[in-house]
């Protein structure tokens, strides 16, 4: 199988390209390296590009046929959405109906759609099952939301077939070191702890940490909300799994799935486990909660046990946080 991987570049993407490669696909890269890193890919072919430009896309389309895309290049970061949700709503959607319409000209009609959790926004209640509510808070959920929607409408229209996959917190890193979780500029809780572990490890001052807890008050145990953390392998099988039902011809239209470890972790039993996995005393200041977070949010992933074969293989928050130190220390 031929598969164009969009967003190769960035922390989920390149873990994505070992397991398609390992898997005997052949793999090419869609990605603009605004938040991705050319040496991520290894030695996987890399198109220059932007989701945006269609004309980018259409030479992208013309470097090869691909049987499948698998689409990563999203902007994720709650906060900036919020407060620059043009450039989301660009790049998340337009961006996204640019993609789907090169596949429409080119006759490709498969697509795994890396989606998220923050479709769903506040929980009703937990664990998040598939038929719980899709009410994002944010503009970067709502802008899944609408790309999910607009799968569903072109599946009908158009005979596109989809897998969107809706996950929780991606964490961990390749436990054989080949790559890693950075992004620029970094806003994700582990990969910021453990780069407080290491600034203190290498000689600096607990005490003059930079390191921000967002919200102490949410209805919690601890006050600090909560997420559901899986190892980026176990998501990079999952979107295995997921094209191999659609090539198989189990699935057709568009079909969606929750991806999770089903138990939740907060902010303050992250810092507490990464203490306990670097062995450095670790500390934070608490700041106000950032907009569009909810307090709890936990994934149900039963169905995908079910209908795609998957469970997580990393269940332990302790494993998971070790493959991230490890590459942290072999990349300081």
């Amino acid at each position: 199988m031929n598969v164009l991987v969009t967003g190769g570049a960035g922390y989920i993407g390149s873990h994505m390209l070992i397991a398609l490669q390992e898997a005997g696909w052949r793999v090419s890269v869609f990605d603009n390296l605004s938040r991705g890193f050319a040496d991520a890919v290894g030695d996987v072919p890399i198109i220059i590009g932007d989701i945006r430009n269609p004309k980018d896309l259409e030479s992208c389309f013309l470097f090869g046929k691909f049987d499948l895309v698998m689409h990563f290049a999203a902007l994720s970061y709650v906060g900036e959405s919020v407060k620059a949700p043009d450039v989301y709503y660009q790049n998340n959607v337009v961006g996204g109906l640019n993609l789907l319409d090169t596949m429409r000209r080119h006759a490709i009609k498969y697509l795994v759609f890396s989606s998220s959790c923050a479709t769903y926004g506040e929980p009703l209640k937990t664990p998040i099952k598939e038929d719980h509510p899709q009410n994002p808070i944010n503009p970067y959920g709502r802008t899944k939301l609408i790309f999910e929607q607009a799968l569903n409408d072109y599946a009908f229209s158009y005979g596109l077939n989809s897998v969107s996959l809706r996950y929780f917190n991606a964490a961990g890193c390749d436990p054989k070191g080949r790559v890693g979780e950075r992004h620029s500029p970094e806003t994700h809780l582990l990969p910021l702890v453990l780069a407080e572990a290491l600034r203190v490890k290498y000689g600096g001052n607990p005490k003059d940490t930079s390191l921000i807890v967002f919200g102490d008050d949410f209805p919690t145990s601890d006050g600090s909300c909560i997420r559901d953390y899986i190892h980026v392998n176990d998501l990079c099988r999952a979107h295995l799994l997921a094209a191999k039902r659609m090539l198989d011809g189990k699935s057709k239209g568009a079909e969606f799935f929750n991806l999770g470890n089903g138990s939740g972790f907060s902010v303050l039993e992250i810092i507490n486990v990464c203490r306990k996995v670097t062995g450095q005393p670790i500390e934070y200041l608490v700041g106000p909660r950032r907009a569009g977070d909810p307090a709890v949010l936990i994934g149900d992933s039963q169905r995908a046990s079910t209908e795609l074969g998957w469970n997580a293989n990393f269940t332990s928050l302790e494993r998971i946080i070790e493959t991230a130190w490890a590459w942290s220390l072999g990349n300081r």
